[in-house]
């Protein structure tokens, strides 16, 4: 009779524990969803993680979190390729205190990176929807953040999944980084920032911040997680600051 109370209680204390992770309020669910495509060489892949590692314990970033009404958000960090390269790295993580924020970075800092061929914007932007699902967290906002150097060449067009995305409530905003040299033999993509504007972002309050190159991309990520994090508002395209 002990032992069944004791599984009982066991039982009823799991499903409470559960049900208070289901009911965890944040004001930001993220997922930064990061693109690993060949046309990044070593270098940029490098200056683009730690720029993400830089950006998430930047005073103004943890300042912009604590000046929530809950004072927390919610993180996921994905990378991204053609449409067979789809990778959570680090899945949702409260972020309360320059302290989590600091693990969170010290961790990503230390995950593996990888190059994968293609460019599959709207798959990257279908991945990133699904992990909004079934997720532990009430969210006041539901945003991804893509980051990427090139247009859409394998797999759905990003409007069509970045339209689904906005019907369900989901805000998307862009970061394209314009690099002035080839690719492959091709050409510079001059009007990136413009495929972005048009094909990418969308959603109530939606906005880019358009990077010139990975030197750049450092400030570029600080400045729209500051915006995206406090909500601020805005033009709808921006440089770094």
């Amino acid at each position: 009779m002990k032992r069944r109370s004791a599984l009982i209680g066991s039982l009823a204390a799991m499903a409470t524990a559960t049900s208070a992770r289901a009911e965890t309020p944040v004001d930001l669910q993220l997922v930064l969803a990061v693109d690993v495509s060949r046309s990044i060489d070593e270098v940029e892949a490098e200056l683009q993680r730690r720029g993400y590692v830089e950006a998430l314990t930047n005073d103004r970033v943890i300042d912009a979190i604590l000046s929530g009404e809950h004072k927390r958000i919610a993180v996921c960090y994905t990378e991204w390729a053609g449409t067979h390269y789809q990778v959570v790295v680090l899945d949702w993580t409260v972020i309360d205190s320059a302290g989590a924020a600091r693990r969170f970075a010290e961790k990503l800092a230390e995950a593996p990176r990888t190059s994968q061929s293609w460019t599959a914007v709207g798959a990257a932007l279908a991945h990133a929807g699904q992990r909004f699902e079934n997720s532990d967290f009430v969210p006041k906002r539901r945003v991804i953040d893509i980051s990427g150097d090139g247009r859409t060449n394998d797999g759905p067009a990003a409007e069509i999944i970045r339209d689904r995305l906005v019907s369900q409530g989901v805000v998307v905003n862009g970061l394209p980084v314009m690099m002035n040299r080839n690719n492959f033999g091709r050409p510079p993509d001059l009007t990136l920032d413009k495929y972005y504007e048009e094909n990418v972002i969308g959603g109530p309050g939606s906005f880019m911040v358009v990077a010139d190159n990975f030197d750049h991309f450092g400030r570029a990520v600080r400045t729209k997680l500051v915006r995206e994090i406090s909500d601020a508002g805005g033009p709808r395209r921006s440089s770094p600051a």
